[in-house]
C-alpha cells in the first residue's frame, strides 16, 4: 500500500509522459485488494481527461484560489461588522 502511495505521488509534479505511467499504475492499484484503492482508481478513470491535464500540464489555478480563500477570510473577519463597502474597499486594498 505504501508503495503506491509513494508512486502515485511522483505523479504530482507535472511532467510530460505521466498520463502513460498513471495508466501502469492504475493497472498495478487494481491488482491489490484494497477497495478504498479501488474506488479511487475508478474515480481517476472516470475523469481521466482532467487528471491528465493536471498530471501533465504545467498550468493550475492556484492563484486564483489564493484570492479566493483571501476573499472569504476577509468577509469572515467582518462579518456583522461592516458593509459591503467597506469589505470591497479592504478587497481592493489587500
Amino acid at each position: 500500500m505504501s508503495g503506491l502511495v509513494r508512486d502515485f505521488a511522483a505523479f504530482l509534479e507535472p511532467k510530460d509522459g505521466n498520463d502513460r505511467l498513471l495508466t501502469a499504475w492504475i493497472r498495478l492499484a487494481r491488482q491489490v485488494d484494497l477497495p478504498h484503492v479501488h474506488t479511487f482508481t475508478r474515480g481517476l478513470v472516470n475523469d481521466r481527461d482532467a487528471v491528465d491535464a493536471a498530471l501533465c500540464l504545467p498550468f493550475h489555478n492556484g492563484g486564483t484560489e489564493g484570492v479566493y480563500t483571501k476573499t472569504k477570510l476577509l468577509k469572515r473577519q467582518m462579518y456583522g461588522r461592516a458593509g459591503f463597502a467597506l469589505l470591497c474597499h479592504r478587497i481592493l486594498l489587500g
